[in-house]
């Protein structure tokens, strides 16, 4: 048998190659995107709960520590509600959690478990010095503490 040098040939080279390579990149990276917008969306949504995560678990524990440090008023009185056991206990547990995964974290995990330790270990000694002034003062525990807010990034 012959070949018919009147049929069409089909020419592959490296650049039609690299270029259908790019565009199968694209989309899938188009439909990723896609679809962290989606669950983004979802756990926006009331009822959903976010991903369940390391960086969620260091969220819960962080959250639980500021609102020990006074970062949540008493409904009722609307005063500043300060609990520095509980607060101290959720610091604690986060300690723990980062000494028990030293090693097995990426290292944008490590950075942000020890950036979240160590702002919330400072806003403590600043609140627990301030809970100390106002009572040295004769203040009672009740009254709001002031000073400079302390935000927590991350």
């Amino acid at each position: 048998m012959t070949q018919d040098d009147s049929a069409p040939k089909l020419q592959i080279d490296s650049d039609w190659k690299a270029q259908a390579q790019a565009e199968k990149a694209k989309l899938l990276e188009q439909e990723k995107a896609k679809a962290e917008q989606q669950s983004g969306e979802d756990a926006q949504k009331p009822g959903k709960l976010p991903q369940a995560d390391f960086k969620s678990l260091m969220g819960v524990l962080a959250s639980q520590a500021i609102m020990g440090l006074g970062a949540m008023n008493d409904p009722k009185t609307g005063r500043v509600v300060i609990d520095l056991d509980g607060a101290r206990f959720s610091i604690d547990l986060l300690g723990v959690l980062e000494e028990k995964t030293k090693g097995n974290l990426s290292d944008e995990q490590s950075k942000e478990i020890t950036q979240i330790l160590a702002e919330l270990r400072s806003r403590f000694v600043q609140i627990t010095q301030l809970v100390a002034q106002q009572q040295a003062g004769g203040m009672s525990a009740e009254e709001p503490i002031g000073g400079p807010e302390i935000p927590l990034e991350g």
